[in-house]
């Protein structure tokens, strides 16, 4: 008895298109002069309010888009928040962006340092509880997760940062990975993090400052298709060689209370 798959095969080789198979043959042809340099790394934003692209009189606004869903910043694609998106985790690193007030800057961090900085000595803090540099511009924490993004049909690569009232929810994740154990021949041991699938969905958050949309994250568990496997350890092993680059765009500043927790 054929198979789903098989139908489709037998459908798209009925009308002439195109197999799989000779995507397949032709696999990477065209990306030779294709480096890092040249790929815009998608970031997975969480819309808010105040967010361009869920405002309909706005030049950014993306037909679709509401409020507490995602949305990817290359391919421009929406995801349901309720409804949640699968993603493996691949790497993480804290940083600490320099942002200009909202509206007053390039809409995008001003400057970018890494963990180890003495950034925040040169810092005071201001009535909002933000830690103000000398020069006007104040610093926020930023955990940034690397991550493959699990569709029907495909997987692509994505950033998701998280700071100011998200802080706790990055933090819980790492200890949600950090406290998985597997049985091993030499006892327990970690699995990588790209060993398991996450959902992530949307939720309502408010305090004294306002109400905003924050992230929900629950495991799904282990990945047992080994290429998606083989594809998120070599999305961690690019990370951790430095070879990904980030390249941040205005639709990055920060519109939900930015509150130093």
């Amino acid at each position: 008895m054929e198979t789903s798959k098989e139908k489709q095969v037998a459908k798209r080789q009925e009308a002439g298109l195109p197999s799989d198979a000779l995507f397949e043959a032709d696999a990477k042809k065209g990306f030779e002069n294709v480096d890092q340099e040249s790929i815009a790394l998608p970031i997975l934003k969480l819309l808010q309010n105040g967010s361009a692209e869920a405002q309909r009189k706005h030049a950014n606004y993306v037909e679709g888009a509401d409020p507490g869903m995602f949305f990817n910043t290359v391919t421009r694609e929406l995801y349901d928040g309720e409804k949640g998106i699968h993603v493996i985790p691949c790497h993480y690193r804290l940083e600490y962006h320099e942002w200009a007030d909202f509206g007053t800057g390039s809409g995008r961090p001003e400057n970018i340092f890494n963990a180890g900085s003495d950034i925040l000595s040169k810092t005071t803090l201001d009535a909002m509880n933000r830690d103000r540099l000398p020069n006007g511009n104040y610093i926020q924490k930023t955990a940034q997760h690397f991550v493959i993004i699990l569709n029907e049909k495909s997987s692509e690569t994505a950033l998701i940062s998280m700071s100011s009232t998200q802080a706790k929810i990055s933090k819980k994740w790492n200890s949600m990975m950090m406290g998985l154990k597997l049985q091993g021949k030499n006892g327990l041991f970690t699995p990588p993090t790209y060993s398991h699938i996450y959902n992530l969905k949307t939720v309502q958050m408010s305090n004294d400052k306002g109400t905003w949309f924050g992230w929900d994250v629950s495991k799904v568990g282990p990945v047992t298709d080994k290429g998606v496997y083989a594809i998120a350890k070599s999305f961690a092993e690019k990370n951790s060689k430095g070879l990904v680059k980030v390249k941040h765009g205005s639709e990055e500043e920060p519109k939900q209370p930015s509150i130093n927790l």
